[in-house]
């Protein structure tokens, strides 16, 4: 009843308790009949505020017995009635309205007949105007506490319809977005996927034919072979990550970085790797952005490097990945190539690791790519 569970009394409950009580206790000071157990019953029922925003009734029930025992004894006119005013206001906005409207009609009554009954009974004109302007203070309070408690319900009501709104925006966003993914996926099954599995059936009918022929099969024509059925396996992959955004199947990471590599000197580039430091499991995205930077890298090497050779290197750290790729191509710090698409792409996913990624002319010539990446296994 009137309990909110978990409030405690603040400072400004503490205080305001005490300054009702300091203005009532010193104009019942400055009465001459006041008696002990008045003093008492202003100081109970001024302190029994404390409890106004946590327990409203608690505070009503206290301060009305209180302040109409000391109205009774000592008459003392409206201010007794401040501490029922703040209790009445509580317990209205809390929704004790019948509650509040009884305790309100009994101080009423019980001080208008201590008025009438004292030995020194006001005028009747004199009672009925301190009657009429402590009615209206009751009924003051009462509107002002279901004003505001009005306002609270309606900025709670507003509050949640913005958050309803904004839920209701991420879903639509969401649903959105599943859709665009959909349309891609299908996009790439119907034109890309079809593509590559001609150029790899192709390609196994030459390797198939030059060897039924006898023929030595060119490297070449291997590479390709391999690369498409590689290309369709993580395309397929990818289409699967696209249809399903609460999980991503495992795609390429360093347990193919051999395949990788075997798959660029096929094609007659000079590759070797160097893996150094104690080698670890990775976490997934780790895994798969040090397998992308060394492809996109040897890619490049054979794109634009000429007639050179590539050096792979991974070191293993406690607490990063250390993927470097440097080639002795035609590049030069005096001459930079311009940044292409995959230097942005690799540079977006070091930094979405939240790593860091060097890719530059080296002073002796060639080029280097360098990525470190944070390692935070799971304890």
């Amino acid at each position: 009843m009137g309990f909110e569970q978990g409030r405690l009394p603040n400072a400004t409950d503490v205080a305001l308790a005490a300054t009702v009580a300091a203005v009532l206790l010193a104009g019942a000071l400055a009465t001459p009949v006041m008696r002990p157990l008045d003093h008492a019953a202003v100081l109970v029922g001024s302190l029994a505020l404390v409890a106004w925003r946590w327990s409203p009734l608690l505070a009503l029930a206290v301060s009305t017995v209180c302040m109409l025992f000391y109205a009774g004894s000592a008459t003392p006119g409206p201010p007794a009635a401040f501490p029922v005013l703040i209790s009445v206001f509580a317990s209205v906005r809390a929704g004790h309205r019948v509650l509040a409207s009884a305790a309100a009609v009994v101080f009423l009554g019980g001080t208008l007949a201590a008025q009438l009954a004292a030995p020194a009974a006001k005028s009747p004109q004199e009672i009925v105007q301190g009657t009429t302007l402590l009615l209206g203070w009751f009924i003051a309070a009462g509107v002002t506490a279901t004003v505001t408690k009005h306002r609270q319900a309606y900025l709670r009501q507003a509050e949640a319809r913005a958050a309803e709104a904004e839920r209701t925006r991420e879903e639509v966003a969401r649903r959105r977005a599943g859709e665009e993914r959909l349309r891609i996926a299908r996009e790439l099954h119907d034109s890309l996927t079809h593509s590559i599995s001609v150029i790899k059936v192709q390609a196994g009918v030459a390797v198939h034919l030059a060897r039924k022929r006898g023929e030595e099969v060119p490297a070449a024509l291997l590479a390709i072979q391999e690369a498409s059925g590689d290309a369709i396996r993580e395309l397929r992959a990818t289409l699967e990550v696209l249809r399903d955004s609460d999980g991503e199947p495992p795609g390429s990471g360093l347990d193919r970085l051999d395949d990788l590599v075997d798959r660029a000197r096929s094609t007659g580039l000079p590759a070797t790797v160097t893996i150094t430091g104690e080698q670890q499991s990775l976490p997934t995205d780790v895994d798969r952005a040090a397998y992308r930077i060394v492809q996109e890298a040897l890619t490049n090497v054979g794109r634009h490097a000429g007639q050179a050779s590539a050096l792979v290197r991974i070191d293993y750290r406690p607490d990063e990945l250390v993927v470097q790729v440097d080639d002795d191509g035609h590049a030069h710090p005096d001459r930079p190539p311009v940044p292409g698409v995959g230097l942005l792409g690799m540079r977006e996913r070091v930094t979405a690791l939240g790593g860091r990624l060097r890719a530059e002319p080296r002073p002796e010539g060639g080029f280097t790519i360098r990525a470190e990446l944070p390692v935070k296994n799971p304890s």
